[in-house]
């Protein structure tokens, strides 16, 4: 399935590629024909662990979200959803807690397009395109960094428990 939607990208992405080329210029916005539809982006991201340097981030497949960040001295954790848009937009609202402070659910959105065949990211509104998928695999591309399941859920567990308990 996910091989199907990688050569419909690819497709979609040579097609908009031309269009870039003799017209607009390349850093716009994500363009609804040159971008992921929300049923690619959620195979890109349901039931998929996100690692950062420092935490985790699962997007369940009742897109719930569940993150957590920092070590021992610092532990953090979100929960909130996250939700996927046809304009190639994937969402994430969580309100973060620590022993230190709550905060109210905040959004962060990422603009996905097709580029070329592969897939490019850009925290919005105004971040930089980076290479989040090729349609070959590629070790500098961002999606590496998931892994199929909620491979983090035990350390979300330990965080959470850090932060809960009375001090």
């Amino acid at each position: 399935m996910l091989l199907a939607v990688c050569g419909h990208l690819a497709f979609i992405g040579a097609a908009g590629a031309t269009t870039a080329k003799n017209n607009a210029p390349v850093e716009a916005a994500a363009k609804p024909e040159a971008a992921p539809t929300a049923f690619e982006l959620q195979l890109l991201y349901a039931d998929r662990t996100w690692n950062w340097e420092n935490g985790a981030a699962y997007f369940g497949t009742d897109r719930r979200l569940r993150a957590w960040t920092g070590g021992q001295d610092a532990p953090a954790v979100g929960e909130g959803r996250w939700l996927v848009t046809e304009t190639g937009k994937m969402c994430m609202e969580l309100a973060w807690r620590s022993k230190t402070y709550n905060t109210k659910p905040q959004r962060t959105c990422y603009s996905h397009r097709v580029e070329k065949g592969n897939i490019e990211q850009r925290k919005d509104p105004d971040g930089g395109w980076y290479d989040f998928k090729h349609a070959k695999d590629n070790p500098a591309d961002e999606h590496r960094k998931f892994e199929a399941g909620n491979t983090k859920g035990a350390q979300f567990d330990e965080a959470r428990k850090l932060i809960d308990t009375k001090s």
